[in-house]
């Protein structure tokens, strides 16, 4: 498999996705953050001391999937359509899911700005619910699945 970032000679490149179709594309990520179960029902009762919880992390998740390329160095500039952000809580784990759906119709896709979005929104509630919960603990961020492009669906 030819690696698509590094030209003939090793150097790190940006791919060149002029001669690609576009295409409606959409990927979906999720992750999860691990908390005391004390610290979910703050969030849930609305008792945590920096404000609501999941509002601040959905919109720093669409913030932080718009802003993918800046972040990833070879992450092209995408106008995303719409970027989703869920979230659930699963108190006898301790943990709270985290979904982010984004769309777009363009040459390339979305998977990094789903990624960025769920990892991002994790490290919100992080910070966030710091205070209150030492021992949270990111993890299990990984994509779902995508659709769309030459190579199809995952």
């Amino acid at each position: 498999m030819e690696l698509t970032h590094v030209d003939k000679d090793g150097n790190a490149r940006m791919v060149d996705v002029s001669d690609k179709e576009i295409t409606h594309r959409e990927a979906v990520a999720a992750g999860k953050i691990y908390l005391k179960p004390e610290t979910i029902l703050m969030i849930l009762n609305g008792n945590i001391p920096k404000g609501d919880v999941f509002a601040v992390a959905r919109v720093a998740g669409i913030m932080a999937a718009k802003r993918t390329q800046e972040l990833i160095p070879m992450c092209h500039n995408i106008l995303l359509d719409a970027v989703a952000m869920d979230f659930e809580h699963e108190l006898e784990l301790g943990a709270i899911s985290i979904k982010a759906t984004v769309k777009c119709t363009w040459k390339t896709g979305v998977e990094m700005e789903a990624l960025t979005a769920v990892s991002i929104a994790a490290l919100t509630i992080y910070d966030m619910c710091k205070a209150v919960d030492k021992g949270m603990r990111i993890g299990d961020i990984t994509l779902i699945g995508k659709t769309g492009g030459k190579s199809g669906g995952f």
